[in-house]
């Protein structure tokens, strides 16, 4: 006897839906900031020269088609499940995070190999350019980091975005040092030193999000979850007698799913208890996408007389 258990699902689309609405907004106003302040950036950092400023654009380029994949991910995402594609686009939203991941890892390394070339070879940067432009850079930053905090980032698309743009604003804050030293006691070399520094931090930023949608890909247990102790609470509720074949993934981010097999005993009522266990995923664990083939166990008499049997069979 098998059952399928999950919460209501008219009000969980609903609210997905409305979420899935406010992040797409507010990720177009980011994204609109963005690319406005790119631009200015791109044409200020080839006037003064500065590595800083244009790692900073080209992080930024980075920022803007991440943010245009998470959009496009999440109207992916949305649409319901068919056909061959039975959860849908969902996992979408982890490959943007992924993507997002991988471009910011090349990236870091691009942006490390001219700033150690500059550190040998440091040009003639312009200070006072790069100052204005970085702390125009960090107002533009903080009004999209301020924007998209208010998302939903338990979303690994909205999250991969949000680390983007909050990469970029730590990098503005190191652009703005730079260039404050390099017009104030004339140390060029501060401007590659500004670019290693954001160069580690977009690394810091794609090894999380390559942990975390990798551990999707790979169907590991969501982060948090033992799947030990889901299956310990399972086995000790009363008339159940065995737990195993038990697997707990994610689907997307924030959709975990659980799988197991449950023998229970031969006098029990399978439905009641396949209520119970999923109502105890739901309420202690929060899984509420479970699949529980439950069965009765088969008594002592009956295992001895199917021993016999298969012996005199022998």
């Amino acid at each position: 006897m098998s059952g399928h258990a999950h919460g209501s699902g008219g009000g969980h689309g609903h609210s997905h839906a409305v979420s899935a609405d406010a992040d797409s907004r507010k990720l177009t106003i980011a994204l609109a900031l963005i690319l406005g302040f790119m631009l200015l950036e791109v044409v200020a950092g080839i006037v003064g020269d500065s590595l800083a400023l244009l790692s900073d654009a080209g992080h930024m380029l980075t920022d803007a088609a991440a943010i245009g994949f998470s959009l496009v991910a999440i109207r992916l995402a949305a649409r319901p499940a068919k056909g061959v594609m039975t959860y849908g686009l969902k996992r979408v939203e982890i490959l943007s995070a992924q993507i997002n991941g991988v471009t910011l890892l090349v990236l870091a390394l691009v942006i490390s190999f001219e700033a150690v070339r500059r550190l040998f070879e440091p040009p003639e940067v312009k200070g006072g350019l790069v100052l204005a432009v970085a702390i125009v850079g960090i107002g533009v930053n903080l009004a999209a980091v301020s924007i998209l905090a208010r998302a939903n980032r338990t979303s690994l698309n909205v999250e991969g975005s949000f680390q983007h743009i909050l990469t970029d604003l730590y990098a503005f804050i190191a652009t703005a040092i730079a260039g404050a030293l390099v017009l104030w006691l004339g140390w060029q070399r501060a401007d590659p030193i500004a670019s290693l520094l954001v160069a580690a931090l977009m690394l810091r930023a794609a090894y999380g999000l390559l942990r975390d949608s990798g551990r999707v890909f790979l169907e590991a247990a969501p982060a948090g979850v033992d799947p030990d102790e889901i299956g310990r609470a399972l086995a000790a509720q009363p008339d159940v007698r065995e737990v195993h074949d038990l697997h707990v993934w994610e689907i997307s981010s924030g959709f975990p799913a659980l799988t197991a097999h449950v023998l229970v005993a031969p006098d029990c009522d399978c439905h009641a208890t396949r209520r119970r266990l999923a109502d105890l995923l739901g309420e202690r664990f929060g899984i509420t996408h479970t699949t529980l083939q439950v069965d009765h166990a088969q008594p002592p008499q009956a295992l001895q007389i199917a021993t016999r049997a298969k012996i005199r069979e022998s």
